[in-house]
């Protein structure tokens, strides 16, 4: 078993490539080929993007309607997200994740009507019981850590974790995942300055969409790559494309390789996009051009996975067409089931609020 008071022994990255003297990331290629991931795991990994989408969708619909009080989207972010899903053991390893991680939560499982409840404040929601604003995840049974609102608080949490696992000498690992604008917070630094240091199990995954709400990356940091600042912490820092699902993988697989055996953690920064306003408080247009979002719309993560299937004829225009039926019935059904839901007891606020009150209670 560990100990802090351990010497630390630095080990050279293990990734593909090692950091480069200049402190500049390493840029994963995008990949080519489907390497060990059969065509049932490709189709499933499509259909929980096309789920998580379709749900995404549904929800803003209700905040229009005046049916829900809040929507944040996890809308182009669902390749980079279920990429990194599948590269972990699911139900062993553990998750501290951020707002825009519907499609992490449903590869995770995660389930619609779950999602559904925690939109409509309902009894049964199982990331707080209602308590929570919508998308404030936590899944016991899922070893997904409860979040709250203020950013990059899950940061320490998941270095927290991390140091858990290291000191009960199990191989599991930490994903925690953020937005490149709280990258900009104090908690961020010092997490990952303590996983580093002490070599925790911990991948940050930063979700970089370019605008922390209305201010691009430019006026929160005067470097290119958020993983440029992996250098400093003394850990590997990746670039991919977060629109390539199957490049986020790979990257992942090794991240959570180096993790697993003691090697430390790893910054990976997935470039992407959100096609919509920041969440359905937010007005973009203030901010951003119409050109830029159509243009960035053009590399939809689902377009391009679907594309990359139906190329390697592991997919068909009728198998997809079955699948958005699917789906679409799960999406109605979900939002049946939590508007005809009832709304928690007033004294369901009180509890469980300590330990005590959930050890042996419901798995949710």
């Amino acid at each position: 078993m560990a100990t802090l008071d351990q010497p630390i022994t630095r080990q050279e990255p293990r990734l593909t490539e090692k950091i480069r003297t200049d402190g500049s990331p390493r840029t994963a290629p995008p990949m080519d080929s489907r390497g060990e991931l059969s065509k049932d795991t490709l189709l499933e990994m499509y259909r929980i993007m096309l789920r998580s989408r379709r749900l995404d969708e549904r929800a803003w619909v209700l905040h229009r309607q005046g049916k829900i009080a809040f929507h944040i989207s996890g809308m182009g972010h669902e390749a980079l997200q279920v990429g990194a899903a599948f590269a972990l053991e699911r139900g062993k390893d553990y998750v501290a994740p951020y707002y825009r991680d519907l499609p992490l939560m449903l590869a995770l499982g995660y389930t619609p009507r779950e999602f559904a409840l925690g939109l409509f404040g309902k009894q049964g929601d199982p990331s707080s019981g209602a308590r929570q604003m919508p998308s404030h995840w936590g899944l016991r049974r899922a070893n997904v850590l409860s979040t709250s609102s203020p950013v990059a608080t899950q940061i320490p949490h998941a270095a927290g974790v991390g140091l858990g696992i290291k000191l009960s000498g199990k191989d599991e690992v930490v994903l925690t995942c953020i937005g490149e604008g709280a990258t900009s917070q104090g908690e961020w630094y010092e997490a990952l300055n303590w996983a580093a240091v002490h070599k925790l199990p911990v991948i940050c995954l930063v979700q970089n969409n370019i605008y922390a709400i209305s201010v691009p990356m430019d006026k929160q940091m005067a470097v290119a790559n958020v993983a440029d600042r992996g250098a400093a912490f003394g850990m590997p820092g990746v670039v991919v494309d977060g629109n390539d699902v199957l490049a986020v993988y790979r990257v992942m697989k090794e991240a959570i390789a180096l993790a697993r055996s003691g090697g430390g953690p790893t910054l990976v920064e997935a470039k992407t996009y959100r096609p919509v306003p920041h969440s359905s408080d937010d007005d973009d247009r203030s901010y951003r051009s119409r050109e830029e979002v159509e243009d960035w719309k053009k590399r939809d993560p689902l377009l391009r996975f679907r594309t990359y299937l139906e190329k390697e004829n592991l997919i068909t225009q009728q198998r997809i067409d079955e699948m958005e039926e699917q789906i679409r019935a799960e999406v109605e059904d979900a939002v049946k089931f939590a508007q005809e839901a009832p709304y928690p007891e007033p004294h369901e606020a009180l509890r469980p609020v300590y330990a005590e009150q959930v050890s042996g209670g419901s798995d949710a």
